[in-house]
């Protein structure tokens, strides 16, 4: 396990069994960047992976 899976374990058991939209994810990681700007390139990687999983199906 990594020490990683502690913080998403927590989100899934808190906000599980909620609806957001990406729009709303997107604004809460620009705020949480601003917040924490020494995160801003894991953010931007995890945006950016986000934002191109529906690309891996299309190189196939």
């Amino acid at each position: 396990m990594y020490f990683t899976d502690r913080g998403i374990e927590e989100l899934a058991r808190r906000r599980g069994e909620e609806e957001v939209s990406l729009g709303w994810l997107a604004d809460q990681l620009r705020l949480f960047v601003d917040l924490n700007p020494d995160f801003e390139v894991p953010v931007e990687r995890l945006a950016t992976w986000l934002a191109r999983l529906d690309d891996e199906e299309d190189e196939d």
